[in-house]
């Protein structure tokens, strides 16, 4: 008999549903809030009941009775940091997304939702693979600052799902394989996985590596400094500088990669050597990462939005292809990695880890 699963997956303007039976996606809707909406809230955590009655009104008008469902799996959160897999959603869990340990995220409401509609029903609920997933060895975490350490977060559920997916397809476990896996969307990450442990990887939203459509990645240590004493700029102005409007949006003001290409069809030279400088910056990390792994490196791994553009990826694999074959799996599918986490549980397949 199929498992059928609820995934719930809240971003900051909207909270995504899917509906499957095992890995069959049956029905996926975007439920879409207005800023007028959100902002009647003071926090994120106040939003609950509000996004959960919405959940419950979408399941009602589509005639699906909400205790039809197995499992309810929700999208973690600001969790401390924590090993991959999948975990049953706890109260001590609960009591860290409502305290936003590592800050407030609205992804903080997915393992919430999932518990309260799944303990009303009387089933089992998950999160899986929060952007806290934290398996750095120590090595990894040294800056050169005491001060100051390295830290894991980057798109742990998708790098841990196209990794999983390619193992499953070579008749591999995803465990017994060494992969470099590129993540490229609003942010970038690249990640060592070794053994099924992703053991270094550059931190996708304020740390270091490539920059991307809206991040700096790593910047020059003392012109930063400079720049942040020269008295033109507040803190919050400066991370704004690192985060959101860095990247293609600082060198040409989108953050649309397919913009950028456009642009250099029209024959934008700019345009052009951003990009190239972005392609040049990511294979740089592959070849860093490569040492990580000790040049043992069964596939390198693109995955995220712009890996839909051959250019780049053609490009990304001239460079690094001397390194280990190249898979490309264009996009995220975030709802079906969700899924899948909860069932390698209930089949058996994977131990649930313990928060």
């Amino acid at each position: 008999m199929s498992i059928k699963s609820l995934i719930i997956n809240p971003g900051s303007t909207s909270t995504k549903l899917g509906i499957f039976e095992d890995e069959t996606l049956v029905m996926d809707e975007t439920l879409r809030h207005s800023t007028e909406e959100i902002a009647k809230y003071a926090s994120i955590i106040d939003q609950k009941d509000f996004r959960k009655n919405i959940i419950l009104d979408f399941l009602k008008e589509k005639n699906i009775d909400v205790k039809s469902f197995n499992v309810i799996v929700g999208r973690g959160g600001l969790l401390k940091p924590i090993p991959g897999g999948t975990y049953p959603v706890t109260d001590k869990l609960i009591a860290d997304l409502k305290t936003g340990v590592q800050g407030q995220h609205a992804s903080n409401l997915g393992g919430i939702l999932a518990k309260e509609i799944a303990d009303q029903i009387g089933v089992p609920s998950y999160i899986v693979d929060p952007v806290v997933v934290d398996e750095l060895i120590p090595l990894a975490r040294y800056s050169g600052m005491p001060e100051i350490s390295r830290s894991s977060i980057f798109h742990a559920l998708n790098q841990k799902a196209v990794a999983r997916r390619y193992a499953k397809e070579n008749g591999k476990k995803y465990e017994d394989l060494n992969l470099i896996v590129i993540h490229m969307g609003g942010g970038v990450s690249v990640g060592a996985h070794e053994k099924g442990r992703v053991i270094d990887v550059f931190n996708a939203l304020d740390g270091d590596g490539a920059f991307s459509p809206e991040r700096a990645g790593g910047v020059p240590t003392g012109g930063l400094i400079r720049l942040c004493f020269s008295g033109k700029y507040t803190e919050k102005e400066i991370m704004k500088m690192a985060v959101g409007n860095g990247g293609f949006n600082a060198y040409l003001g989108t953050n649309d990669a397919r913009d950028v290409i456009r642009r250099i069809d029209e024959g934008d030279a700019k345009a052009k050597e951003v990009m190239d400088a972005f392609i040049f910056q990511i294979s740089k990390n592959v070849g860093a990462m490569a040492t990580v792994l000790k040049g043992k490196v069964d596939q390198i791994i693109i995955t995220g939005g712009i890996a839909y553009n051959e250019r780049v990826t053609g490009a990304i694999k001239e460079r690094v292809g001397f390194i280990a074959p190249v898979t490309l799996y264009p996009g995220e599918d975030e709802l079906l990695a969700l899924a899948q986490g909860a069932l390698r549980v209930m089949n058996g397949e994977e131990k649930a880890q313990e928060y």
